[in-house]
Formats: structure tokens, sequence, C-alpha cells
């Protein structure tokens, strides 16, 4: 006996509507030349060809590889039968790459963070998890300021260096990174200035000092970490000039400012203007003389707020300048009509 629906539907139910077209099945691929009705078809995977195996005849080609790849990727031929996971990581090695994440998903019962605990503690020893920190640590600070990439690895290669020889054992990890920065930035021809570095990683200026000279030592970066393009600097430091890109970029003044700026730099230098002077406080009091000269007025409150020195510090380094501008501007300038000598204030020189 059936029993009732107890929720009949408001429409009997259709039929459903039969398929068109399907594949047949019966269809069974021979080859033309034996028509064997048990053909002996043979996957040539190596070659991507579809072979008859009795009489050798090609039925089809580019066929695809649909088993098992088990092949090795690593750079020492041996057995790694290894499928899974991103491309190894240089930076890594001798590290193991694969882990495990268990879910904090535990109802409350706090057993997740014991077994995440457990786990962190079996799978790496305690100098493999201070790297990996150390390395996300410089990730996020090349972030936070705008640096490409290429700085980031070079700075986690020149921390594992540091970290492998126990360079600066006893030092603060984050001054250890700051200093790993600042001569990636520099040897990437993106220098920083000290102050820069430590607004970022928090760091005393004096710290990042010694770490900084103890690296500097370490890895014969004496002659000049960067080797830098300009063979002005025979010391290796940062220039002037390799800072106005940032500033006259901030302060939006035009693409031929720049080059002006930076050949007159580079003149002061020659004739011994401003020597001792920090390369912040030229760069500032250097768009400051050029700004007047080309006629791109920028106040000294701006140029300060950009390159991080105070405006007296500005004003005396064009005091400076002002006294040997004849020396400083070339004639092809003003005959141009881009400089103009008249235009430099004066009463800024005064103070």
């Amino acid at each position: 006996m059936a029993y009732a629906q107890p929720f009949p539907l408001a429409q009997p139910p259709q039929k459903a509507l039969q398929q068109t077209f399907g594949p047949d099945l019966a269809v069974r691929l021979i080859c033309p030349e034996c028509r064997d009705p048990n053909p002996n078809i043979v996957e040539e995977f190596s070659s991507g060809d579809l072979v008859c195996g009795t009489c050798g005849l090609v039925l089809g080609d580019r066929i695809v590889d649909t088993r098992s790849e088990w092949r090795t990727f690593a750079n020492d031929e041996g057995d790694d039968p290894s499928r899974v996971g991103a491309a190894s990581d240089p930076l890594m090695e001798g590290i193991e790459q694969l882990d495990t994440t268990i879910s904090f998903k535990d109802g409350g019962s706090g057993l997740a963070r014991e077994l995440q605990r457990a786990a962190s503690r079996a799978n790496s020893s305690r100098s493999e998890r201070n790297l990996l920190q150390a390395f996300r640590d410089i990730s996020n600070w090349c972030d936070q300021f705008s640096l490409p990439k290429t700085i980031s690895d070079i700075a986690k290669q020149l921390y594992k260096r540091s970290d492998e020889e126990k360079l600066l054992r006893g030092k603060p990890l984050e001054a250890v990174i700051a200093a790993c920065i600042f001569i990636a930035c520099r040897q990437a021809h993106v220098p920083r200035t000290f102050r820069e570095i430590c607004n970022l990683t928090h760091v005393s200026k004096k710290v990042l000092g010694q770490c900084y000279k103890a690296l500097e030592q370490a890895f014969n970066l004496t002659p000049g970490a960067s080797q830098d393009r300009h063979a002005i600097t025979p010391s290796g430091t940062t220039g002037a000039e390799d800072l106005l890109v940032r500033y006259c970029n901030h302060l939006a003044l035009p693409p031929n400012f720049q080059p002006i700026c930076a050949d007159i730099i580079v003149k002061a230098r020659e004739l011994g203007i401003a020597d001792g002077r920090s390369p912040v406080s030229i760069a500032g009091g250097a768009i400051y003389f050029t700004c007047y000269l080309l006629d791109k007025p920028k106040t000294v409150r701006e140029i300060s707020t950009v390159a991080g020195v105070s405006e007296g510090t500005i004003k005396l380094v064009y005091k400076l300048y002002y006294a040997e501008k004849e020396k400083l501007v070339k004639e092809e300038w003003i005959k141009d009509g881009k400089a103009k000598l008249d235009r430099l204030p004066v009463e800024s020189s005064s103070k």
C-alpha cells in the first residue's frame, strides 16, 4: 500500500527531456591498415603520438600525458619525487620550505594554540624561526618604504650572511635589519639617509651606525658599499645629487630642473663649497638656490619638510652658494634664458 505524499506538488513533475546527442561509446579506434577488431594501440608520451603496436602506423599526435609526473626538480640528481609546493627560494636553502598550518577553530578550547606551538617547535629550530621572522620584517619594512623587491632580496642576503657568520651577535634584531636595508638601498642605487631608515625602523642613529660599520668591514664594503655610479664621490657615500630625484618629485619640480641642480652640486664640490655638510643639507640648499635661479620658487619650509633638515641649515648652504654664484652658474644657462642671477634673493644670504 502506497502512502500519500504529505506535501504534494502543485504541478505534476514534468518528464525529463531526452538528450539529443551524446558520445557513442560503441565506437572503437582501430588501425585502418590492420583492421584488427582488438587493436593494439600504444600511447607514446615521449613523442606525443598514438601508434598502432602491430604495424607502427601513427594514428594521432599531440596527445597529453595524464599520468603522474614523477620527476625531480632539484639541482642535484637523485630521487626527489616532489610535485607540490612553490618554486624553491635560494634564500631558504637548507630550511624546510613546506609547512603545516593548524586552524584556530577549536571551539575555544585552546587546543589549536597548543598544537601550533608544538608543531612550530618540532618542525624548525630556533635559528630558523629567527631567520624567518627577520625575513618577514625586512619585507614589511621595504613595503612601508615603497622599496622594490630587489632591495628586499639584497637585504635578506646580507642578513643571512651576517647571521651565519655571527657578525653582529648581541645587537638588536631591528638594528641589524635596518643596516642591511641601508646597504641594500645603496647597492641598488636608490639611497636612503640614516634619518629616513631610523624613522622607519625606530632604531637609534648610534646603534644603526655601529651595525653598518661592522657589516661594511665584514663584507669588504669600505671602498664604497654601492660602488657608486658617480666617480666624483670617491668615498662611496651617498651624494647629494642622488637624493635629488625623490626631492624634486615631492616638490613637483619640472624634469629639466634636476640636471641643472645636479651640475651645481657637482661644481660646488669641485670648488670645495659647503665641504663637510651632509648630503641632505647640500641637496636642500642646492634645490633652494636652483628654484630661484630658474624662477621656480619654493619656500624654505616646503624644502625643509621634504628634505628633513632645518630651515636654517638650508639658508646656510644657500648663503655659501650665493657667495660663489658666478662660478656655479654656467654661461650657457644665462644665454639660453634659463637662469638669471638677479632672481636670487639677497636677503637670504644675509641671514
